[in-house]
């Protein structure tokens, strides 16, 4: 082993001039060998000496001349371990224009006594001397790095054109080598492809330890998501890691490669393929006219700015409270831009939602006509530390910028709220739910400005979701940390969500609250247990100690919800769009909703977390906050003279302990 494995690296070091030489050198060598085979077949004799010794000269013209042709026909470019039919091809024109020439040198020269059979034995046997050595040697270089290097034995789900090619790709490469195909067309069980077998995907575990499989890559570019989420869970079983290969655009694109492997995307999981989305409601608020994304640099709003920017719009302002988010969406929306080559203006603005003197003078300066405001604080343990910033930011950055879309005559002002809005258990919900009420009642008295609001749940990917965070976990040897084992959330790509917020926001009429189509609820600790497979490793647990990464339950957080609901009543209708329905909420009567705007303005003003909390327990139904408060002293607080802040410990829940949770000002005595 040794020997050869020294043998095979020299070989593989040798420059690409030395290897072009032995190639030449090879050819020399058959080719006459080549023309003897020829005689002799044609004779059925070893050595037919009477025809031979006439044309001997033959022997030594034809090997210069036969590698003269093939350089022509560039067979010395090919690179012998890469050789496909191109190269195959190059030997077959150049064994046949010999075969043509020696004819022709017979006819014209009058070769007396030279067989006429023996030029059609001369191209045959070229084609097979030539050409099969340089087989051989592939072969025999492919199976040096099987034997010789550590690959590994991966399966290919997929046996169609995706799949030979990917397995054709890894053969030449030095990290893996294809040991079996899967596929679901019951009529391929049980063929080969190039020598490898096609299995049932359902009877695959059995065959995994049998082949020291490791890998199963799912060579399935053109599937849709129903099918994909099929086969991952037809290997939900098998104790292997599940890689892709990109989609068919992505290939076709040249954004990738069909070799290039990336983890399996949890959008396949669910399963859901998107509905193509309809393009005069994607065109409606946005062609030819001034958007305006608040909470641009997030994640939700970056991406409403990639689909925005391919709906034509005459100029889109990026609205950013962070500087590095900002640069980030903007040069990215530049690089979009050129490739594009279109002419539309993008102004990167800094800014806080909540300065309304800033925000009206940027859409008066550009004329906004439509706006989607994104911009919001939505990490719930954050905000639930954090309440009066979070109810600033939520509430009073959502009422300033509506105000002055109806101030400035913005034709259309979308807010992306969100499940948690209904019958909230903690602030970032309430805060959300108040925003709503505020763009409701603004919808009843704006004559002008069409006032909608859209709800959906979770978005894969996004800042807040727990996908990153279990990737990153399990990548770290774990554990996976999940609440509660019965906790579910409704899940949806950003892409996906970003379309249809933009969607739903042409069809509104004013005050709408529209509800997307998040499908079926995920059981998150299902969704941890499925990434951990997926990943190729073990599960630990009581019922497999020996498992590899442990899945730990560590109990709701503050304001946590066991389930998310969309809806808060029953009164929900549907759209033009499947995907999108309109339900019918309450609101709150003019003049007790600006009572308490006032009482929260109060509340900032005062730093007291607990009337904040109050003034949303009574203006969002449902809204009952069990949870500690613990908001800090903000920067924002200055001495004044006669008054002293004292910090006062209170009961705290367990996961923040020690944790200062209130404040009070406590006049002094004089």
């Amino acid at each position: 082993m040794y020997r050869s494995t020294k043998l095979h690296k020299g070989v593989a070091t040798l420059s690409r001039a030395k290897k072009r030489a032995i190639m030449v050198a090879a050819d020399l060598a058959v080719l006459p060998v080549a023309l003897w085979s020829a005689y002799a077949l044609r004779f059925a004799e070893w050595w037919p000496e009477r025809y031979i010794i006439p044309y001997w000269w033959l022997f030594l013209v034809i090997p210069p001349v036969g590698v003269f042709v093939f350089a022509r026909l560039g067979l010395y470019r090919a690179v012998v371990r890469f050789m496909g039919p191109q190269a195959l091809w190059a030997v077959v024109k150049g064994a046949v224009l010999m075969a043509i020439m020696m004819w022709a040198a017979a006819f014209f020269y009058r070769f007396e006594g030279f067989p006429r059979s023996v030029p059609v034995n001369f191209a045959l046997v070229t084609l097979v001397y030539v050409g099969g050595t340089r087989l051989l040697v592939r072969s025999y270089y492919q199976w040096l790095i099987k034997h010789y290097t550590q690959k590994e034995a991966v399966a290919i789900y997929g046996a169609g054109g995706a799949g030979a090619q990917l397995s054709m790709a890894l053969a030449n490469g030095r990290e893996f080598y294809t040991a079996a195909f899967l596929d679901d067309d019951k009529a391929l069980w049980g063929s080969t492809i190039k020598g490898i077998k096609v299995y049932n995907p359902a009877e695959f575990v059995p065959v995994i330890e049998q082949l020291n499989i490791t890998r199963v890559l799912l060579a399935m570019p053109s599937a849709t998501k129903k099918q994909r989420k099929f086969a991952l869970d037809q290997l939900a079983d098998a104790p292997v890691h599940v890689q892709t290969v990109p989609s068919m655009p992505e290939i076709l694109s040249g954004e990738a490669s069909l070799d290039q492997l990336r983890e399996v995307d949890l959008e396949d999981l669910l399963g859901r393929d998107p509905v193509p989305p309809q393009e005069e409601l994607l065109e409606a608020s946005i062609q030819g006219k001034v958007v305006m994304v608040t909470g641009a640099g997030g994640s939700i709003g970056s991406e409403l700015c990639r689909q925005i920017i391919r709906c034509g719009p005459r100029a889109i302002v990026l609205f950013e409270l962070s500087e590095f988010s900002l640069y980030s969406i903007d040069q990215e929306l530049e690089a979009i831009r050129a490739d594009m080559n279109e002419q539309f203006a993008v102004y990167p603005l800094l800014g806080n939602v909540c300065h309304r003197e800033r925000v009206e003078a940027v859409i008066a300066r550009y004329e906004v006509q439509t706006i989607y405001h994104v911009a919001a604080y939505k990490h719930v343990p954050i905000v639930e530390n954090n309440i009066l910033e979070g109810v600033r930011n939520n509430v009073q950055g959502t009422r300033v910028v509506a105000e002055s879309a109806a101030k400035l005559d913005v034709e259309r002002c979308i807010l992306v709220s969100t499940d948690k809005a209904v019958r909230p258990t903690n602030v970032m919900g309430a805060s959300k739910r108040m925003s709503e009420l505020v763009l409701q009642d603004l919808a009843r008295t704006s004559a002008k400005t069409v006032f909608s609001m859209v709800r959906f749940g979770n978005v894969l990917g996004s800042s807040g979701s727990v996908v990153p965070l279990f990737r990153r976990q399990i990548k770290e040897g774990g554990p996976v940390t999940v609440t509660h084992p019965d906790i579910t959330r409704f899940f949806m790509t950003i892409p996906e969500a970003a379309l249809l917020v933009i969607q739903a926001g042409s069809m509104a009429e004013g005050g709408d609250v529209f509800v997307l189509d998040m499908g079926d609820s995920v059981k998150i600790a299902d969704l941890a247990w499925r990434m951990v497979k997926l990943s190729g490793l073990e599960v630990k647990d009581e019922a497999n100690p020996e498992g590899d990464i442990e899945i730990k339950f560590t109990g709701l957080r503050p304001g946590e919800k066991l389930y998310e609901e969309l809806l808060i009543g029953d009164n929900v209708v549907g759209t033009s769009h499947p995907k999108i329905m309109r339900a019918e909420e309450e609101a709150l009567d003019s003049r007790l909703l600006a009572q308490l705007l006032s009482e929260l303005e109060e509340a900032e003003q005062l730093l007291d977390s607990n009337k904040a909390c109050d003034v949303l327990t009574r203006a969002v139904q449902g809204f009952q906050h069990s949870g500690p408060v613990c908001d800090l002293l903000g920067p924002e607080q200055k001495y004044r003279p006669g008054v002293t802040i004292v910090a006062t410990p209170r009961a705290l829940h367990p996961q923040v302990a020690n944790t200062v949770t209130s404040y009070q000002q406590i006049s002094e005595k004089k």
